[in-house]
């Protein structure tokens, strides 16, 4: 098993720990991805995805057609992607994806957790080379032979299969995301979840008490309400 393994491992459980905030950040990927590709999940695969990933979260079902109503409304917010970079005190790069509606407020915010800790906000492109941009699937393990997969996989890009929680994962690059989910559709294959991540190059490795320092820099951002995912480059086996 490689480092995607040992990434989702560390970092499991540690994102959208609170029920609520799960929902609305799905709520906004949701709505996001119906104003770019409409409100037909039949002729939207991104939104056919995000939809089973809210119901992987039990979001209920009324909660969904919810988000994807609203959306297609003349007055609802329109939420822009923007990644911020920076380094947290120690070096540790931290980069974080976020969905706001008001880009002046999400910068201030970003800029002040930076500043308060001693770290410092950088420039577009100023950590994301040290990312590997991943798209990943999970899929259901039984009656599936995961050598079979991982072969016949290899041909739409897929770099690393493993099986963790009786699940089979399948990681690419994220722009092999398209073609991957296509061809598990069409093989009937329920993807459990789908999604992508930015797996570190490289991680450093902190003293107990600088490590407690960076780990409340990235909570901070991670609570913010436009904030949807938090990278970072921190060791966090044993956290």
């Amino acid at each position: 098993m490689g480092r995607a393994f040992e990434f989702r491992k560390a970092r499991k459980l540690k994102r959208w720990s609170a029920m609520a905030k799960i929902f609305t950040r799905l709520g906004k990927d949701i709505s996001m991805c119906v104003k770019e590709g409409g409100s037909d999940p039949e002729n939207n695969s991104r939104l056919r995805a995000l939809i089973q990933n809210a119901k992987a979260a039990n979001m209920p079902k009324e909660n969904i057609e919810r988000a994807i109503k609203k959306a297609t409304e003349k007055n609802t917010v329109n939420y822009k992607e923007i990644i911020f970079e920076g380094y947290a005190p120690y070096g540790i790069a931290i980069l974080a994806e976020t969905a706001t509606d008001n880009n002046n407020r999400t910068v201030a915010n970003i800029r002040s957790y930076f500043n308060k800790a001693g770290g410092s906000l950088g420039t577009s492109g100023s950590v994301e080379f040290m990312f590997t941009h991943f798209c990943n699937f999970r899929i259901d393990q039984k009656n599936l032979d995961i050598e079979k997969i991982e072969l016949e996989f290899i041909d739409f890009g897929v770099e690393e299969v493993f099986v963790a929680d009786n699940e089979i994962n399948l990681y690419a690059s994220f722009e092999h995301y398209g073609k991957i989910q296509k061809e598990l559709e069409n093989r009937n294959l329920e993807i459990l979840f789908s999604g992508f991540e930015r797996i570190p190059k490289s991680v450093n490795t902190l003293e107990y008490e600088q490590k407690n320092e960076v780990l409340e820099l990235i909570e901070k951002i991670e609570e913010d309400d436009d904030v949807q995912n938090v990278y970072h480059t921190l060791d966090i086996k044993n956290i």
